[in-house]
Order: structure tokens, then sequence, then C-alpha cells
């Protein structure tokens, strides 16, 4: 086993008690992957697990499981490398309020881009062409990141703007998305960051972390 293997292994860890911590991995069957890069093997778990284990990404082209839906992402989105099922308080209660959310923080449309319908889990290749960072699969979020670390700070933002938009629609309060042009420029430099994550990915490598805004 790679140096980056036992490293990834090692990240999954540090990454599930960080989202433990924040209360950012509830739900039904929450669970945590890394992909290995220029592999087609994950290192997979569920919350409670005491380690993770390394697995295929292909072998789950029909079930519904966590397994399956973080294995479809892997085989969907090259330059995604972690993803997470289940969340926070607000995130999970976001089913309950339509599903999705507009984009109306800077952060949220930068980092995490447009978030599609809810789906189910044989809609998911449909709803992950829109190349955003979240969406609700079963009812339950799931959430990307380029690298563990963005997956940590997607999580906790997803979670931050979940809170703002789910407070606001259940007290009838406006919610007013961002000016066109400025979800326009900003879904733009996520894209860009996304396509030197999967040439990254295809050299077998880890993508870089995105720097700045």
């Amino acid at each position: 086993m790679s140096d980056t293997e036992l490293e990834l292994a090692r990240l999954w860890h540090l990454l599930r008690e960080r989202l433990a911590t924040g209360q950012l991995l509830e739900g039904i069957a929450p669970a945590l992957s890394l992909r290995v890069p220029g592999t087609d093997a994950m290192w997979f778990g569920e919350i409670d697990d005491q380690e993770p284990s390394r697995t295929s990404w292909q072998n789950y082209p029909g079930v519904a499981s966590a397994v399956a839906i973080h294995s479809r992402v892997y085989a969907a989105r090259d330059d995604v490398c972690a993803v997470a099922t289940g969340g926070g308080r607000f995130g999970l209660a976001l089913a309950d309020f339509g599903g999705t959310m507009p984009g109306v923080f800077d952060e949220q449309v930068r980092h995490l881009g447009r978030m599609p319908p809810p789906a189910i889990t044989h809609e998911l290749p449909r709803a992950l062409a829109l190349k955003g960072n979240v969406l609700l699969v079963n009812r339950q979020p799931l959430v990307m990141g380029m690298t563990g670390a963005r997956l940590a700070l997607n999580a906790e933002l997803f979670e931050k703007c979940a809170k703002a938009y789910v407070l606001a629609t259940a007290s009838a309060g406006r919610v007013k998305p961002l000016p066109w042009i400025v979800r326009y420029v900003a879904n733009r430099r996520l894209a860009r960051d996304e396509g030197r994550a999967r040439l990254r990915v295809l050299q077998g490598l880890l993508p870089e972390e995105s720097k700045g805004y």
C-alpha cells in the first residue's frame, strides 16, 4: 500500500472526528469516503466504523446504500475526492423546506455551486451533472469536495447556509438570491477549480487545495 493511501486512511479518521464533533454526520447511516487517485479504490466507512474499508467504487452500480451513493459520485465526478452522506440539524431539515436552496451567500455560490432539486438514488447522475457540491439524496445531505479539507469546509458551509435558509423560510421571510452576475462569476471560478482537480485525478494525483475566494 502506498504512502498516499496510508495518509488518506489517516485523513479519514481526522475528517470523521471533525464532522462528528460539529454534528455534521447525522441522519440515516451517515458515511464518509476518500478517493484514492489513480485507482478505482476509495476508503469508505460509516460513522460508527472504527476503521475505513478500502473498496472499489465500481462494484455498486444499482444498490441504494451509502456505499453505492459514494461509488456513483466517484464514477460520475472525476474532480471529487471526498464525499460525506449525512448532515447537521438544518441540512437534514432542508428536506421539509423544498430540498434545495437558492444562491444567497457569496461563499455558497463560490464553493457549493448550484444546488439541484432533491433526488433519489437512480436520479443521482443527472443531479451530479450540474457540478454542484451539495444536494439531498433520499432526503439526506450529500456533500462533496475536491479534497478532504475542502469537504469539511463545504459541510460546515452548507449547514450554516441551511440554517439561515430554513429559519427564514419557516418564519415566512423572503429569501432573495444574489444577482445573477455574482452567481455566474462565482460558479465559473468553481468550475475552473473543478477542472484543475479533474486533471490532477486523471494523472493519479491528489488535487491541490483551492486558494482564496
